[in-house]
């Protein structure tokens, strides 16, 4: 074919979290069927660094962005990449299609038809006879006597042709039917006896089951696509084969195999009538609203999540969605059941990591750049710790696009370490002032005020943006963050996608950083939470860099919450300071002077927030916002609670849904685009630079 053409050229590939996006010279070898990349052109004739056979693999057009795309070898092993605009991505994707299907018809042709196989999962009871009971030896599999076939040692499996998709629906459908038998059984054995239709093992069979099943209709589909591809001679420009979304709905909450069926028309129900009159956010003003300090209370809410009582009543219905995800499914649009949620959102624990204010205003006072750089790392490595709420692990809420978090600390400016001639004195926050009853409701004089604002500026991908600042130490921070969440197995992950950066207007020094992973480990029996990965600090201006290390806990043996890292100044490569401990515990700094001085993170005392009343907070702000919802679950009404969520989310689908048919673009009121992030309107760095220049001009 005259489209059959061997194309090269630069394109970025993603690597990983800590290297990100790189360019690499790309070449598309159509003779053998295959996708070579290199360092750079001029290595072209070396050994290629990376290639994938593009026979079976899916080129898929990524729906982030109209540059990425990603390709899928049937090895399981894939490639993102980037193209310069729409019409190269476009360029690539048609060739690496045509490519992809001349070499699966190739293999399809040289390889003889599949001869059908029958297979049988017999399973001995009923609905109507469920009272067979096992031996004390037996298990559950054994006991639903669960059969494998095997093919002959040293035979090859031949690839499947698209002509046999009928007897592979035959056979499909004879399993989903012996699946639903075995279903059907466990769930008429009694509730009592030697053997429950609540036994652990039965629940786990039966959702590894549905989740076997799940997995093999939607190989199957992908199967029909390629079929009708090839039918059809190539496909369309923009065409994508993606995993399935689960085929039951995963909002309702099942008990042993039964859905609780929530009354349809929950919006009579009386106590939701305020999020129904909230006006649709393009009638809502959009303009920054300044908050005032001085109406902000202290906080008085403590909501420690160290009830197992739900996690342990609800283990059937964590079971059951388990049945419905794949490893490594994208969690971000499956809709997790009420009971596993925090009661606040998560813009409020992005504010939660600034509970040590006087740590965070202490890092301008240090008295050179290797000082400020310690103490920047100091106060990173204990925000951690305040920012989980007790020792189980739960999720909080998405927030809604638009929804705003306003807060703010008072502390005096006795209790934030000045600069000091040694380390020891430098660092020690443990001891602290707490606020003067007099200074409550009134900004001292001898106070600092930090000020924090947050916003969820998209819901696809979800992203959020937070800012906090400190008007009298002229420092701010902004930062973004998207959340990626990914089913693992026995556990869940949450990649921190985005990029902060902490300006010190005093000394002109800006230092970048980024956020580990989070793991919600042992969902089936005591969730409890784990950072991992490696992060990154930087200072362009000072030469000062960070490097630290969360690790994640070894199968066998190790310790948990474990973090180690090093400060050192580039330019010769000296480390200045290492770091080793616990995030959630003790922390040792040892300094290049052979000082060593200990932070215990459980005795540093947290300084409140301050919160507006929830009768003085905007519809869209977060409290007042998720307030029917986090009272339902502190009363332990999980239905109640689960209804208010459903409309909040209901509601916001159909306004992106109305949005999308008027082609109205959403409009974010205190961040705005800036490249690949998100910037606060109104940073204190303009504000600071505009006072300068109209100083100067006054001059």
């Amino acid at each position: 074919s005259d489209h059959m053409e061997n194309i090269c050229g630069y394109l970025m590939k993603y690597t990983n979290l800590v290297t990100g996006w790189q360019y690499r010279y790309f070449v598309l070898n159509n003779d053998a069927g295959l996708l070579e990349y290199f360092v750079n052109e001029q290595s072209r004739h070396l050994k290629p660094r990376g290639t994938l056979q593009l026979a079976g693999a899916v080129i898929s057009p990524s729906d982030e962005d109209s540059h990425t795309f990603t390709v899928n070898a049937a090895s399981g092993e894939q490639y993102k990449l980037r193209a310069t605009d729409a019409k190269e991505r476009q360029h690539w994707v048609s060739r690496l299609q045509i490519c992809t299907q001349h070499h699966t018809e190739a293999i399809g042709k040289n390889n003889p038809p599949l001869k059908s196989r029958s297979f049988s999962l017999a399973s001995q009871g009923s609905a109507n006879s469920p009272g067979v009971q096992r031996r004390p030896s037996q298990n559950a599999v054994s006991f639903f006597n669960v059969g494998h076939h095997r093919l002959p040692t040293g035979k090859r499996v031949p690839i499947m042709q698209p002509d046999h998709l009928v007897d592979v629906r035959e056979m499909m459908s004879q399993a989903e039917g012996q699946q639903r038998d075995l279903i059907r059984s466990i769930e008429c054995l009694p509730a009592s006896g030697h053997l429950t239709s609540l036994d652990q093992d039965l629940l786990m069979l039966k959702a590894t089951s549905m989740a076997t099943m799940n997995c093999l209709n939607d190989c199957f589909h992908i199967l029909q696509l390629q079929h009708a591809s090839q039918q059809k001679g190539s496909l369309p420009a923009g065409t994508t084969i993606s995993w399935l979304e689960p085929k039951i709905s995963l909002a309702n909450h099942f008990k042993n195999g039964a859905a609780q069926n929530f009354p349809a028309e929950i919006n009579k129900a009386a106590s939701v009538r305020e999020e129904q009159s909230i006006a649709e956010p393009c009638q809502l003003t959009r303009e920054p609203e300044e908050i005032n300090p001085d109406e902000e209370l202290e906080d008085i809410c403590d909501d420690k999540e160290d009830d197992l009582g739900a996690v342990e009543e609800q283990r059937s219905v964590i079971l059951h969605l388990l049945s419905q995800l794949k490893l490594g499914m994208d969690l971000t649009r499956v809709v997790l059941p009420t009971f596993i949620l925090e009661k606040r959102s998560l813009l409020e624990m992005y504010a939660d990591f600034m509970s040590h204010p006087d740590l965070f205003v202490a890092i301008t006072n240090g008295g050179g750049p290797e000082e400020r750089m310690i103490r920047f790392v100091e106060y990173y490595l204990t925000s951690f710790h305040e920012g989980r709420k007790g020792a189980i692990a739960k999720k909080p809420y998405n927030p809604i696009i638009g929804e705003t978090f306003h807060c703010s600390w008072r502390l005096p400016k006795s209790s934030v370490a000045t600069d000091a001639g040694t380390n020891s004195s430098a660092h020690s926050p443990s001891e602290q002032v707490a606020l003067p009853k007099d200074a409550e409701g009134q900004a001292e004089p001898d106070c600092y005020t930090v000020k924090f604002v947050a916003e969820q500026v998209s819901h696809h991908p979800p992203v959020s943006g937070f800012y906090a600042e400190c008007v009298e130490r002229n420092m701010c921070v902004n930062a973004h963050v998207w959340t990626k969440s990914k089913f693992l197995g026995m556990s869940i992950g949450v990649t921190m996608v985005g990029e902060g950066v902490l300006h010190l207007l005093e000394h002109g020094e800006e230092y970048t950083f980024s956020l580990p992973c989070a793991y919600a480990r042992s969902i089936l029996t005591v969730p409890w939470v784990e950072l991992g990965g490696k992060v990154n600090i930087n200072c362009a201006k000072t030469g000062y860099s960070a490097s630290i290390n969360f690790h994640t806990k070894p199968f066998y043996g190790g310790k948990l919450h474990r973090v180690t890292g090093e400060v050192k100044q580039n330019m010769t490569n000296t480390v200045v300071c290492r770091v080793q401990g616990e995030w959630n515990s003790v922390l040792e700094f040892t300094y290049s002077n052979g000082e060593t001085k200990y932070v215990d993170l459980t005795k540093l005392s947290v300084t409140r927030k301050r919160v507006r009343p929830l009768e003085k907070q905007g519809p869209f702000e977060s409290r007042r916002l998720w307030q029917h919802v986090t009272e339902s679950l502190r009363d332990g009404d999980i239905d109640k609670a689960t209804e208010h969520k459903r409309a909040l989310e209901e509601r916001q689908r159909n306004e992106e849904r109305l949005r999308a048919e008027t082609e109205t673009p959403w409009c974010t009121k205190y961040f705005l685009k800036d490249g690949d992030g998100w910037v606060y309107h109104k940073p204190l760095w303009k504000t600071v630079s505009a006072a300068q220049t109209q100083q100067t001009d006054s001059n």
